[in-house]
């Protein structure tokens, strides 16, 4: 996981990666992809993105406002099997649909979200002050918790600041409360071993 801030106009040149499932998340900015097959196109705060980087791909982060510094979240997982085919596809995703709720953006089970090649999941929220929401992890499972921006949230009895995060194993019920406005991720992976093959 990468938590990136691009200066005004900033551009990340072009460079290869291989066997990744990449998910980016726009924290603020304007975020524009650019890759040596044509495909993506520009992300908003809130939006997200899933490439599957498969066989080979060289790509470029961009930020595409002049004015402005851009940050983004990207993650990296294994993929299901190597030699994927190269693709990306995008989400947008408004501000109501995540607001008190934990929403998939990316997902292996979900079927709003968008697909990913790994047994993995990606959520959002932005959680109001005083509001309350819960997530259920599954014993196999375990969870990466990061507070983006605008506070410290509670997890069950324990409290995580601002910009910090936590990972949480062994907990079947979260209850997560705040007293701010606060952007979140939610990172939920397998905890058992899935190895496929020489990287």
């Amino acid at each position: 996981m990468n938590d990136d801030t691009l200066s005004p106009g900033a551009i990340w040149p072009l460079h290869p990666h291989r066997h990744n499932e990449v998910v980016t998340y726009i924290v603020e900015g304007e975020f524009k992809h650019a890759d040596e097959y044509g495909g993506g196109g520009i992300l908003e705060q809130g939006w997200v993105q899933h490439t599957t980087i498969g066989r080979g791909m060289f790509h470029s982060e961009i930020n595409n406002d002049p004015d402005k510094p851009m940050r983004f979240i990207q993650l990296w997982f294994y993929p299901e099997k190597l030699n994927l085919e190269p693709s990306i596809r995008q989400k947008q995703v408004e501000k109501q649909e995540r607001t008190n709720r934990i929403l998939p953006l990316v997902s292996n089970e979900h079927t709003n979200a968008l697909r990913i090649r790994s047994n993995a999941q990606v959520h959002s929220c932005f959680l109001e002050k005083g509001k309350v929401v819960t997530y259920e992890l599954k014993s196999t499972r375990g969870l990466y918790l990061c507070t983006l921006k605008g506070g410290a949230i509670q997890v069950n009895d324990h409290e995580i600041p601002e910009f910090g995060a936590a990972k949480i194993q062994d907990e079947n019920k979260l209850q997560i409360t705040t007293q701010f406005d606060v952007e979140l991720l939610f990172i939920d992976v397998s905890l058992q071993e899935e190895y496929i093959g020489q990287y």
